[in-house]
């Protein structure tokens, strides 16, 4: 029987769709491929628009989630060949789908992107809807992915740190004699593209490597109203969405009179601040270890620098460091994922979401 499985995976920023074939028979699992494709812009504008209330959601949504089921399946099938590989020899796909809204207040969340439609234009069984199991038992259904950072990177002696800066950021806790911990930690790279885009409407979809950010001025006033918000003050587990912040959000703090005539480009700084501020404070007590980067963020070379002055006793690094490329890190989780279900082994970790027990994820979509 095969050991290799494909993962698929796109985030809250939606800067692409990552496919990965993952041979998961050696000690090691060996990444046979990993490819990306980004998202035609006329489906990017439907799923920004599905991530908050508008007219005729439903007949949106619907049409977008057999469009993102078809570029999954694409993107699926371009690793697959990549890999030199045909369907007969995959064991399963674990799709994760986009997420357009996650509610752990109501103990739901809803990623689209039909999995019987990339089932039977791939011919391979699916495996998805993985969060839902884990919020009917009480956790926040995310994150999902420390119990893979476990599985693949926890050390007997050393301290280590996934930080996975995508549109939202989280912290892994690898800690020897520790339970594992891992958590939202508010905004990664969310509010930086969002408000990049208001002010460069026609130009690129986000602050290449944060020069933008970083020819401006923080504004500490405005950083420290906006990290006395209620959710950077909630212990674990925790977890938020872009659901949560938003433009909006942000509009709440530029609105008022102390605020309305910052300069966009100080505001953008300031962002750059609060999304490293924020990691960082989960951190500070950690007076030993290592920090594995990864996620799209971890290209923005001045919210590195900041992170770096942040975390002074703490060294920075990324995941390729420990023989996973940074990239293709979430889309092996949901491969890892997917071959739990097929062996009926849990997937997600009480002390990361809360849940009442571990469980099973996942539901399957057979091909034939």
């Amino acid at each position: 029987m095969t050991d290799i499985y494909v993962g698929l995976m796109s985030g809250t920023s939606m800067d692409g769709v990552d496919a990965v074939v993952v041979d998961f028979s050696p000690q090691t699992p060996a990444l046979l491929a990993h490819c990306q494709q980004p998202i035609p812009q006329p489906l990017l504008e439907q799923l920004h628009g599905l991530c908050s209330p508008a007219a005729n959601e439903l007949a949106t949504m619907a049409e977008a989630s057999v469009a993102v089921a078809q570029l999954f399946a694409a993107t699926a099938t371009q690793a697959i060949a990549q890999a030199k590989l045909k369907a007969s020899d995959i064991a399963a796909i674990g799709s994760h789908g986009q997420t357009i809204r996650h509610f752990p207040e109501l103990a739901f969340s809803l990623q689209i992107g039909s999995p019987s439609h990339i089932a039977v234009q791939t011919n391979i069984d699916v495996v998805a809807d993985f969060r839902n199991k884990d919020m009917a038992l009480g956790g926040q259904g995310a994150p999902l992915v420390p119990a893979f950072h476990q599985a693949m990177f926890s050390h007997a002696n050393e301290a280590r740190f996934i930080v996975n800066i995508g549109g939202i950021a989280n912290v892994t806790r690898l800690v020897p004699g520790k339970s594992l911990l891992g958590y939202d930690t508010g905004p990664g790279n969310t509010l930086l593209d969002q408000h990049f885009k208001r002010h460069h409407p026609n130009g690129l979809d986000y602050d290449d490597n944060g020069q933008w950010g970083k020819s401006g001025r923080c504004q500490q006033n405005l950083l420290e109203q906006m990290l006395a918000d209620k959710y950077f003050a909630l212990a674990a587990p925790k977890s938020t969405g872009r659901e949560y912040f938003h433009l909006a959000w942000l509009d709440s703090f530029l609105t008022q009179p102390d605020f309305a005539q910052i300069a966009p480009v100080d505001v953008q700084c300031t962002l750059h601040h609060l999304s490293a501020q924020s990691i960082a404070q989960e951190l500070f007590d950690a007076d030993r270890g290592k920090v594995y980067l990864c996620g799209g963020g971890d290209k923005n070379g001045f919210l590195l620098e900041l992170l770096t002055k942040a975390l002074p006793k703490l060294t920075l690094s990324r995941t390729s460091e420990l023989g996973i490329p940074e990239q293709a890190l979430e889309a092996m989780a949901f491969a890892w994922l997917a071959r739990c279900f097929k062996l009926q082994q849990t997937g997600n970790a009480s002390s990361v979401t809360g849940a009442s027990r571990p469980a099973i994820l996942g539901a399957l979509y057979p091909a034939k």
